[in-house]
């Protein structure tokens, strides 16, 4: 197997307008760390890119062009490119700053590049670490995914490592609302703390963080998710080294194999939502706005255009895909899907090395499990009424959805195992 890398900056260079928190001034006022997009080629049978951006996430059309444009710079399928994104609260909206985003497709376009030319042979060994590194911010649960999924990439001359992947789980926003500096939030503290102490890049990617709260967090107010979670004017690197110590107790059992290769793929699934009658509709804004501070006015106007035009359903395509190292596999959409996800899923397929990941070629809103639909609130309604502007969809999607998604994704992943010869 060959394996190239490169990453790049791609901070703002004027003041940028931030998303992630709900507020009525968004301009950035500084920076607190760089922002990265990183670039790793992987090349066996076929050519396979993975790509991590500090972004909170860009829309499915916006991701699908960056998709291209790096697929075109590789000569490969839009299909062949994964793009991870770390969820950061604290990055530039890129779909209100075409300027700053035709910059992040430039440096990727650029990193690609200089990721092929960088191609050699590699050996890859693979293991899970256990970091206490988020809170489950809803009531109704305590469940978290504290798996630190590591993926090793040494060189095949001399085993000296080349990258380490690791996956964790929750949200990159240690940094709260008062925050206004542009910052990779924790990601780039693990970035710098675990490459200095194992002398090599570092590529972080978010699993299902959609209810998962970062532990240690820096706000002069008492967050929301705040449940259980610590205030620390060094939060970022609190967190780092709670997932770099964590390393501290596998990487050296680790073993590395040179008869591995890279796959990536993708299965599609249809998903629904209703759009709500005008009493559910008002009720949902109501609500949103007594408890959340949320102005729902835009929101209940399209509700209506919608129900105006008969439209009473709304059906969207989900693109699900897997990427494979070895029996390392990464599986992601474009939401910020509940931990349930993930740890479920996992369960199912009894796997310990499959990650179910939210943020994944774009970010498309919060998806819940069942229970977490009963319970309301924040992720499953109030949010469509900020964030609705990004998509078609005005309403969570159906119940059910939860479960048939699950299904669907390891009943998937089951038959790629069978084909691949890996049961």
């Amino acid at each position: 197997m060959l394996f190239g890398f490169c990453e790049k900056d791609i901070t703002p260079d004027k003041p940028a307008v931030l998303v992630g928190f709900y507020r009525p001034d968004n301009l950035s006022k500084g920076i607190d760390k760089p922002l990265i997009a990183q670039v790793a080629v992987w090349e066996t049978d076929y050519r396979s890119c993975l790509i991590t951006i500090d972004s909170l996430g860009f829309t499915k059309e916006l991701t699908d062009e960056v998709r291209k444009c790096v697929s075109d710079a590789l000569d490969i399928s839009a299909k062949q490119v994964m793009v991870c994104f770390s969820h950061t609260h604290s990055a530039p909206n890129a779909f209100a700053m075409p300027e700053y985003f035709t910059m992040v497709c430039e440096r990727l376009v650029e990193a690609a590049k200089t990721a092929v030319q960088n191609l050699k042979p590699i050996l890859v060994g693979w293991g899970n670490a256990r970091a206490e590194i988020g809170v489950n911010r809803r009531p109704i649960s305590n469940d978290v995914d504290d798996r630190v999924g590591i993926l090793k990439v040494c060189d095949e001359e001399n085993h000296h490592l080349q990258l380490l992947i690791l996956r964790v789980t929750a949200h990159a926003n240690s940094y709260k609302r008062d925050n206004y500096l542009i910052s990779p939030d924790f990601f780039g503290a693990v970035r710098e703390l675990v490459g200095e102490k194992y002398h090599c890049p570092v590529m972080v990617i978010q699993g299902s963080a959609g209810n998962t709260a970062p532990k240690y967090y820096w706000s002069e107010e008492v967050p929301i998710d705040g449940r259980d979670c610590i205030c620390s004017n060094t939060a970022t690197y609190d967190m780092a080294n709670v997932i770099s110590q964590s390393l501290d107790q596998v990487m050296d059992d680790i073993t590395i194999y040179a008869d591995c290769s890279s796959r990536i793929h993708s299965e599609y699934i249809q998903l629904t939502s209703k759009v709500p009658d005008k009493e559910e509709a008002f009720s949902v804004a109501k609500e949103a706005k007594e408890l959340g501070g949320i102005d729902g006015d835009s929101w209940l106007e399209r509700v209506e255009q919608l129900r105006e035009k008969g439209i009473l359903k709304q059906t969207e395509t989900i693109e699900i895909q897997y990427f494979s190292v070895g029996d390392w596999c990464i599986c992601g959409g474009p939401y910020e899907f509940m931990v349930g996800f993930a740890l479920e899923t996992t369960k199912r397929l009894n796997d310990e090395f499959f990650y179910m990941n939210g943020y994944t070629n774009g970010c498309l809103l919060y998806f819940p499990t069942e229970d977490e639909f009963d319970y309301g609130g924040y992720e499953v309604y109030w949010s469509m009424l900020i964030y609705y502007l990004y998509m078609e969809r005005v309403f969570p999607y159906d119940r059910e959805a939860a479960t048939k998604l699950i299904q669907f994704v390891v009943e998937k992943r089951g038959k790629q195992m069978k084909l691949f010869g890996e049961e």
